[in-house]
């Protein structure tokens, strides 16, 4: 008989190995976990932020503010958005798709937030990417469900009252010296963008409302004018490029910004601007038979949306692509709300300047 039988076995001690894989695969789940339902890093690869945003900011965006949305394409390889580095294949795979949902949050997304999303049109060929494998995109949001925008010389107006513009806005500027060019160091310093430059002493450019000031201070600037379309004036890339429309970049709408629940008569002036809502993002057949507008076969005279939309635009307002160009940002395609700065890199900068240490930490400009 074992007297022993109340002994608890010795269990087999892990290989030293075997310690180091199930801490490195408790540290991938972990860090998957926390990238998906509460914080990520993301780097600004372009201007159309600026100066809100330089390129070379890093930043970590809150996914619990607005609430984590649920993963949609669950089968992908950690840590690689839509593509894998190197050998630039797909990242995922879209044969199994979960319906969108969006765990609880602290609060909705607000007009001037700052707001990571999906790129609506990655939708679109050549990629066809799921909801949640398109580019992230980051902008500030000017409308937000059910509200009137209408842009008149490049000022958003929501439900007929002007909204203040960002800090650190860009609009742009005609510039004429006195047929010399503008100081190098001083275009550094107040952060000018040249988009053109017509003649020794005329240049069309992107700044900030406190750089155009302290321009005009400066000798031998003869004026500094903000320079927007003309209304009237059709540009073919604007949203929702109907020519009858006669919208530009710097006046356009008014619009309606859907909300969930929400009908919408359609005619020949509402139909060019929610019927990429209605079919893209919302999934419905559409047909145009004759003057009759046929939603999933049946004829319609109206639309109920079973989505939130909201409207994104680049800070740097004529250097911007947002939805000026494609329109609106449906609600499943928000990623998160930008928190703070955690590092900001000037890749033009020398060794020892590279490093901007009065960006670290700081949120984004309202």
């Amino acid at each position: 008989m074992n007297w022993k039988f109340w002994k608890k076995k010795r269990t087999k001690k892990k290989s030293t190995a075997r310690e180091w894989v199930d801490a490195f695969v408790f540290a991938i789940i972990a860090a998957a976990i926390i990238r998906i339902f509460f914080i990520e890093a993301y780097v600004i690869p372009s201007g159309s932020m600026e100066n809100t945003l330089l390129i070379g900011d890093y930043l970590f965006v809150s996914k619990v503010n607005y609430g984590a949305r649920t993963p949609i394409t669950p089968i992908a390889f950690p840590f690689a958005h839509h593509t894998m580095p190197f050998i630039h294949t797909k990242a995922y795979w879209d044969g199994i798709q979960l319906p969108y949902y969006r765990l609880p949050g602290f609060g909705e997304v607000k007009k001037g937030d700052v707001v990571v999303f999906n790129y609506p049109m990655d939708a679109d060929s050549p990629y066809y990417r799921p909801v949640d494998k398109r580019e992230n995109y980051i902008k500030r949001c000017q409308a937000t469900p059910g509200d009137t925008l209408k842009i008149i010389d490049a000022q958003v107006y929501i439900n007929g009252k002007a909204e203040p513009n960002p800090i650190y806005s860009k609009p742009g500027y005609m510039v004429r010296t006195n047929n010399t060019p503008i100081d190098l160091q001083l275009i550094k310093d107040l952060r000018i963008e040249i988009r053109y430059q017509y003649t020794a002493g005329y240049y069309e450019v992107f700044m900030t409302r406190q750089s155009a000031a302290a321009l005009k201070r400066q000798p031998g600037i003869i004026a500094v004018n903000e320079s927007n379309q003309l209304k009237g004036v059709y540009e073919q890339d604007i949203f929702p490029k109907d020519p009858a429309l006669r919208w530009n970049a710097d006046n356009m709408g008014p619009i309606i910004l859907p909300k969930k629940g929400w009908t919408v008569k359609l005619d020949n002036h509402t139909f060019p601007v929610y019927r990429r809502a209605i079919t893209v993002y919302e999934n419905n057949k559409v047909e145009i038979i004759g003057r009759d507008i046929l939603i999933n076969g049946k004829k319609a005279d109206s639309y109920t949306f079973k989505l939130n939309y909201y409207w994104m635009m680049g800070d740097n307002r004529h250097n911007s692509e947002d939805s000026r160009y494609w329109g609106f940002v449906p609600e499943d395609h928000i990623v998160g709300k930008a928190v703070f700065i955690w590092m900001s890199i000037d890749s033009t900068a020398d060794l020892l300047h590279k490093i901007r240490w009065n960006r670290i930490f700081r949120p984004p400009a309202p």
